[in-house]
């Protein structure tokens, strides 16, 4: 019996901002020394997968206060076969209004 499954790869472009539910980014941290803040966004794969794919995220655009140095993170975290979070953050005084990315699963 042969156990190998065809590749799959599936990808989509995504746009997250102070318009989204839980946006929490445009907010200074005010004296804060570090002042983490983090948004994280579940994507659902359209068909799932067997096993856990790998993702790969891809920053394509951000909107971001020009006042504020620019800060940010983007990582996949909590890979499962039916989907993965967003994770973006950014720290300190930087306000993030929106942000744009593109992922690509790739597995079995």
């Amino acid at each position: 019996m042969n156990n190998m499954q065809p590749w799959k790869i599936l990808s989509e472009t995504v746009c997250v901002g102070v318009l989204t539910d839980g946006w929490n980014l445009a907010e200074s941290s005010g004296g804060d020394e570090e002042g983490w803040r983090i948004f994280t966004y579940e994507v659902l794969f359209s068909s799932p997968f067997y096993h856990a794919p790998v993702v790969n995220l891809g920053l394509t655009g951000f909107d971001i206060d020009k006042h504020q140095s620019s800060r940010i993170n983007l990582l996949p975290v909590e890979i499962t076969p039916a989907g993965f979070k967003a994770q973006i953050s950014t720290w300190r005084d930087t306000q993030v209004y929106s942000v744009a990315f593109t992922w690509l699963a790739v597995g079995a």
